[in-house]
């Protein structure tokens, strides 16, 4: 999945990004890799921990301290105040269930153009079994539907790691 980022992130010429769900910063290193020097990644998760062990990481790999941007908090709280149409690829890789929620707000924060790239977009291969009923599944799974024919973005679902959804806006 890592590759997959770094060239996503790249063939956009994305300077502005962000990641709702840190984690350890194994993604975030991957989305710096695609990026030019100059470009910044906004980080957002909710515990510190993560917070802690991925500064170690970007720092362990020389990224500087003005390339990243880590914000701790609930993503729900944060993403209503970050600016509209500046962004120019958003990875979702948080909480599963507010997912469709990070859509919303990412279909706001995108300039025309700009990636959203949705993780989990396959959830443990359930989505594709309509028998799969459990809450995330079906979340998911309406989510993907609801993105793939939506006129406000091309997309396009990838059988890298537990699925990727990427789409463009258009």
């Amino acid at each position: 999945m890592g590759a997959t980022l770094r060239t996503l992130v790249a063939s956009c010429g994305a300077r502005a990004v962000a990641e709702i769900g840190t984690g350890t910063g194994v993604s975030g290193l991957w989305l710096l890799a695609g990026m030019s020097e100059d470009a910044v990644l906004t980080t957002i998760d909710l515990d510190p921990e993560y917070h802690r062990i991925a500064k170690a990481a970007f720092s362990a790999a020389g990224i500087r301290t003005p390339r990243t941007r880590l914000i701790t908090a609930r993503a729900l709280n944060i993403l209503p105040r970050m600016a509209s149409r500046t962004y120019d690829l958003m990875f979702l890789d948080g909480n599963l269930a507010e997912t469709p929620q990070y859509a919303e707000h990412a279909a706001r924060m995108l300039r025309p153009g700009g990636i959203m790239i949705i993780a989990h977009a396959l959830w443990h291969d359930h989505v594709a079994d309509p028998a799969r009923r459990e809450p995330d599944t079906v979340a998911m799974r309406q989510l993907t539907r609801e993105i793939s024919e939506s006129p406000d973005w091309m997309a396009q679902l990838l059988p890298v790691g537990d699925g990727l959804l990427v789409a463009i806006r258009r």
